[in-house]
């Protein structure tokens, strides 16, 4: 595998001269409607895009015409692309369920990995993708927005010295309008409203939200059991996925709600976390209100962003390629937190169809 951060050492006119080669990362589908943000990143130049794999041809075009890319750089074919590029990374941008072969490609090839979340829509995929990552030695990133949000990092902060107090019940709500209300395109819909590509609707869309921030406040502590309700209020819309999931996480002493929906009437992700000591409730990603022990009334803070790379997730991606980054075991965006996602996901599917408690092995 080539080294993505090089230190060249020019000896020039007394002068040391350092230069830094770009991640080389190729994206693997185009269907996901986030897969926008690593085009429009130009300001940044720690990653450059050296291949696309797309088997759909309007998305191609779509692509190749909005940012004027080379059609060079296409290809139909994903192990194709693989050794004709060889690129450090891919970043896969298709459907939930297509996670496992984007790894199955990449492992065997040294080649390292970030999804959108979440990772896998079943246990086994997970299980095979961890087990991949661990065999070959590479990374296997899943991407979430609340990773970059300052104001969970400052919650977990307080939470580990003992401010908080121990947890006893986590809020998380997660959601918006609805997909085919706020616009997504077509391919993204459809991915979104197949329970076969996506594991299910909100519960899996935004329900992943709260499983992977709940799993690192209890330092990858599993639940007890999962409880899930969903409920289908536009059925005419969302036919075959629910539209409404209201999720119950158990642990010995604490209790998470998460709560996700596309019936919002806006756009929201927050997360409240109570403990014996005092709450903290993180409104948005900068903004955070708190009441701890000893204050007379609630507190509230407006945050810096998250400092880089932890602002956007392809830097974070090529530092930790890169080796400049190194993520603790359990951080939000490891195998080790995620596959517990996968897993909280599937239970919670598991009680919604059987209307019962799933308790956990």
């Amino acid at each position: 595998m080539k080294p993505i951060l090089l230190s060249i050492f020019l000896i020039l006119i007394g002068h040391v001269v350092f230069a830094e080669v770009p991640l080389r990362l190729a994206v693997a589908g185009l269907s996901h409607g986030h897969v926008d943000w690593i085009f429009n990143r130009k300001d940044k130049k720690d990653v450059v895009v050296i291949g696309i794999y797309e088997t759909n041809p309007e998305l191609i075009d779509h692509y190749a015409n909005r940012y004027q890319l080379d059609k060079a750089l296409f290809f139909t074919d994903l192990h194709e692309m693989l050794d004709e590029v060889k690129p450090d990374a891919v970043s896969a941008f298709g459907a939930i369920n297509e996670h496992v072969a984007v790894v199955r490609a990449c492992a065997p090839r040294r080649i390292h990995v970030m999804v959108e979340k979440p990772l896998a829509t079943t246990v086994a995929d997970a299980k095979e993708i961890n087990e991949l990552a661990e065999r070959y030695k590479i990374h296997v990133l899943t991407n979430f927005e609340t990773s970059w949000y300052e104001s969970n990092q400052q919650i977990k902060d307080i939470l580990e010295e003992g401010q908080l107090g121990e947890i006893r019940k986590v809020l998380v709500n997660d959601g918006h309008q609805g997909p085919k209300e706020i616009g997504v395109s077509k391919e993204f819909l459809e991915i979104l409203t197949d329970p076969a590509k996506n594991g299910a609707g909100a519960l899996v869309d935004f329900g992943c939200y709260g499983a992977n921030l709940m799993t690192w406040l209890m330092n990858g502590e599993r639940p007890l059991s999962v409880t899930a309700v969903i409920h289908q209020n536009k059925p005419d819309i969302y036919k075959d996925v629910d539209d409404e999931a209201t999720i119950v996480l158990q642990y010995p002493k604490a209790q998470c709600l998460i709560q996700a929906s596309w019936n919002w009437p806006f756009s929201r992700k927050d997360m409240e976390v109570y403990g014996t000591k005092g709450y903290a409730i993180a409104l948005d990603a900068t903004t955070l209100q708190q009441r701890l022990q000893g204050n007379n009334k609630e507190e509230r803070k407006k945050l810096p962003a998250r400092s880089a790379p932890f602002d956007d997730p392809f830097s974070v991606l090529a530092a930790v390629v890169s080796g400049s980054l190194v993520l603790n075991k359990l951080d939000l965006y490891g195998l080790t937190i995620n596959c517990t996602v996968v897993e909280i996901l599937d239970a919670a599917m598991q009680s919604a169809k059987q209307k019962r408690t799933v308790f956990l092995k």
